[in-house]
């Protein structure tokens, strides 16, 4: 399958700085991301089904549409004649050397009446060798039929083998036709309709895994003293109205650099403040969705 694009949004985040009042609700608040993958053709042809929306739910490997395989199932039909063919012109080496053992074997019931007339005195050793002589001769002749039988048959199993290896790339064309989805997730976008006509690489639509959000905030140096991969917070995820629901997270992601606060949610004293980048990792319930903010309260 080629590789799929993903994508994690760098998305503006904000950042209590409440280092120093030990009662505030959370230490900081940022911004829920998800992995985006672009999904992109990975075969060539006319788009003859998509069938995808914006918001739909789609799952791993769930067939979503097709490109048009009429030419490489022609191609697979042509390959199977041509290998059909090519099985029909095996020899049978049974039936190929089916004459010479019964002569074989007829002469040496013969050899073996004559040696006894031989005994007898009723034939001549020479009677016994020249049917010996004709035993070799048949037993050469059967050696090289089996040769010539075997060497004809191996040709025609390398041509039967080039056969195959032409249908199993055709399988996989066919195969590559198919448009899924890498990751269960949900439709973001959708950049292609049916009729269309793909190329390898084209992007058909964007879909985001949001069973598993990435809360994206900052802390001061202060606050990364004490905080570790795998550690449980506690996550606020904000319900309008209804206020800000808690989730259990776990920090997967601590970043090795320090940067600027960002300056789009920070007043100019707090810019030259620098800050450390967190991802936390929180299981959705379906509440959560992409580019809602969220706090989190680290210890």
């Amino acid at each position: 399958m080629k590789k799929a694009i993903i994508l994690i949004p760098a998305l503006a985040v904000t950042m209590l700085t409440a280092c120093g009042d030990k009662d505030a609700e959370y230490d900081a608040s940022g911004v829920f991301e998800t992995t985006e993958v672009i999904v992109s053709a990975k075969g060539t042809g006319e788009i003859v089904s998509l069938n995808i929306e914006e918001g739909q739910t789609v799952k791993a490997d769930q067939l979503l549409g097709e490109l048009d395989m009429t030419q490489l199932t022609l191609k697979r039909q042509q390959l199977n004649a041509g290998k059909d063919a090519a099985a029909s012109r095996r020899l049978d080496t049974g039936r190929q050397v089916a004459s010479l053992r019964q002569q074989i074997a007829n002469l040496k019931s013969e050899q073996a009446r004559f040696k006894a007339l031989l005994n007898d005195g009723a034939a001549t050793q020479k009677q016994v060798d020249d049917i010996g002589y004709q035993i070799a001769t048949l037993q050469k002749q059967l050696a090289a039929t089996n040769e010539q039988v075997s060497t004809a048959n191996q040709s025609i199993d390398g041509q039967s083998a080039g056969f195959d290896a032409q249908i199993s790339q055709v399988d996989d064309m066919m195969w590559q036709a198919r448009i899924t989805s890498p990751i269960s997730g949900v439709i973001l976008s959708k950049y292609a309709e049916k009729g269309e006509y793909a190329v390898p690489g084209r992007a058909l639509f964007k879909v985001g895994d949001v069973s598993d959000m990435k809360l994206r905030a900052y802390i001061t140096a202060e606050q990364l003293t004490g905080l570790k991969i795998g550690q449980k917070v506690t996550v606020y995820a904000d319900q309008g109205t209804k206020g800000r629901k808690a989730y259990e997270g776990t920090v997967s992601w601590i970043s090795s650099e320090a940067e600027f606060t960002p300056k789009t949610i920070q007043t100019r004293d707090e810019r030259s403040n620098l800050v450390y980048a967190i991802k936390i990792a929180v299981k959705n319930d379906g509440l959560i969705k992409r580019g809602m903010y969220g706090d989190v309260k680290l210890f």
